[in-house]
């Protein structure tokens, strides 16, 4: 009987310190409650450390999670749950392992603790976190040995570390064995053949999905976007309202950068519009990607209105404007933000000193160029990548400092790319130094040895200074290794399409029509030209 009242005054203790964790707000007050606790003889109460464990989980201390759970002398599957998850949330995948096995091992009193489904999903996550597939096919079986296969929720962490791993085989037979398939499976496998580039096979499975959510159409567009297929990135965006379901900023986001790519500014202004009308102009991530694309459309002045509308602007929006001023030839104004910036207390990042070194370039100020280079490295701590060496070396040759340009690149802690020598050459022929273009056009030769540009750029430094042998020669070259020039393309928009149209393309079904105006545009010129030639003067 004593046993029985001693167990009821452990309960109603528990059940006090129930409501004071709940409104635990801090690790300093969630200490004292545990001060508490140890006074009561309660700190080897599994039912609350648990609560306790959860409580450092949202707070992010895990260092004191670790410790509550090694104090506790015999932990139960909850509190070994508690700890797992507290793990896998903070990206401690190894440790999650370990404390599983740990669980596998420990008994208490004559019965081991078994795993249940509440463990499975966060040990597997923490599989697919450290990409380790072996591992992963181990907790597989252990999951079918305890009988917990056919959860739903385990067999999606299963075939969301499957789709992570790369295994696409393997995810593909568990969701054909799976016995219900909710969207986050048909999400997850459409996800990872969009990671390896596989749209094709994303697309049959997306139009195969029953039923389609915001998180599937955006997938979608995000994975056209990521390969260049802007205009099925558009496509999937238009279909996806068609079918009524409504864009997110998420997917807004993801379409302004296919728009950005396109030049399709009537999309743009309507999405702008959109995400005005639904209060997604809040999220920073979405007038930044609004800014980039009115920069990249060309319209610079809407893109400059939308940054001095935001109430609240990160590097991401600095650095997006201050690109795309020097991307427009307004490099004082870039420059210019630039101190702004710094006055706002906002550290720059690496694509800031892009913006702000093509600026320089743009602009000729050498000096202010390589100041700015310097105090990347001295100031903030950042490491010029090699886009941070081409603005430079640009920078250098449009100031017609070659023989600097040159030794730059010679002492550049990486391999220089076919950008850096290409930018060189280019800036040989408008200074007319062949000595130093041909040294560009020798490394060219290895990088693109197969680009016609290089050689006709060449060619036409050797024209500019008179060398009208060498220009033959570079011609014999170019037609005996049968070279072609990569035509160019145009983009237009005609009613939200965007229509891309190459020299010699005539696989649109329409090309037709489009020669017989051309053809009667000529015509009407030609006519007009006759007609002015006529005229007395």
């Amino acid at each position: 009987m004593a046993v029985e009242v001693g167990v009821l005054t452990t309960r109603a203790m528990e059940d006090m310190f129930i409501p004071i964790l709940r409104n635990c707000v801090n690790i300093r007050y969630l200490k004292k409650i545990h001060a508490q606790m140890v006074k009561f003889s309660l700190s080897q109460s599994n039912f609350l450390v648990t609560k306790m464990v959860d409580i450092c989980d949202q707070s992010g201390e895990i260092d004191y999670a670790s410790l509550l759970f090694k104090q506790l002398a015999e932990p139960n599957n909850f509190v070994y749950n508690a700890v797992i998850r507290t793990y896998t949330h903070n990206h401690m995948y190894e440790v999650t392992i370990n404390v599983y096995k740990q669980m596998l091992r420990h008994p208490q009193g004559e019965e081991p603790i078994f795993p249940d489904r509440y463990t499975y999903p966060f040990v597997i996550r923490s599989c697919g976190g450290l990409l380790c597939v072996d591992l992963g096919k181990q907790i597989h079986g252990h999951a079918c040995k305890f009988g917990l296969k056919s959860s739903t929720v385990i067999e999606n962490s299963l075939l969301d570390m499957y789709v992570k791993c790369g295994t696409l085989n393997d995810g593909h037979k568990l969701f054909d064995e799976m016995s219900e398939r909710d969207v986050i499976a048909w999400n997850s496998l459409i996800s990872g053949h969009i990671k390896v580039g596989q749209m094709r096979r994303a697309r049959a499975i997306f139009e195969e999905m029953p039923n389609k959510t915001i998180v599937s159409w955006t997938a979608m567009i995000s994975g056209y976007t990521r390969i260049g297929c802007y205009a099925d990135a558009l496509d999937v965006f238009w279909k996806m309202q068609m079918v009524g379901v409504k864009p997110d900023w998420i997917s807004l986001t993801t379409v302004l950068s296919a728009c950005a790519q396109l030049g399709a500014l009537e999309v743009g202004k309507w999405i702008h519009f959109y995400a005005d009308k639904n209060g997604f102009l809040k999220k920073n991530c979405v007038c930044n990607a609004l800014i980039e694309m009115y920069a990249k459309c060309g319209s610079i002045k809407q893109a400059w209105q939308l940054f001095n509308q935001m109430s609240e602007r990160d590097v991401i929006s600095w650095s997006t404007m201050i690109g795309g001023l020097a991307h427009h030839g307004k490099a004082l104004e870039a420059i210019e933000l630039f101190r702004e910036m710094q006055m706002a207390k906002v550290d720059p990042n690496e694509i800031t000193f892009v913006g702000l070194l093509s600026a320089c370039a743009h602009a000729g100020l050498l000096d202010e160029g390589l100041w700015h280079f310097d105090s990347m490295r001295d100031d903030y701590s950042i490491e010029p990548s090699i886009e941070h060496y081409g603005c430079l070396i640009d920078l250098l040759g449009r100031t017609g400092c070659l023989d600097r340009a040159l030794e730059f690149i010679k002492s550049m802690p990486m391999k220089p790319d076919s950008a850096i020598w290409g930018s060189l050459l280019s800036s040989c022929r408008t200074h007319r130094n062949l000595e130093i273009a041909v040294t560009a056009m020798e490394h060219l030769l290895e990088l693109e040895p197969d680009d016609t540009g290089n050689y006709v750029l060449l060619a036409n430094i050797y024209a500019d200074l008179g060398k009208w042998a060498s220009v033959s020669r570079m011609r014999k070259f170019i037609r005996s290794k049968s070279m072609k020039k990569t035509p160019g393309c145009s983009l237009i928009e005609v009613n939200n399409v965007v229509q891309e149209f190459r020299s010699s393309d005539d696989s649109k079904p329409f090309f037709k029509y489009i020669y017989l105006t051309l053809e009667m545009l000529a015509l009407h010129q030609s006519k007009s030209s006759d007609f002015i030639d006529t005229m007395p003067e």
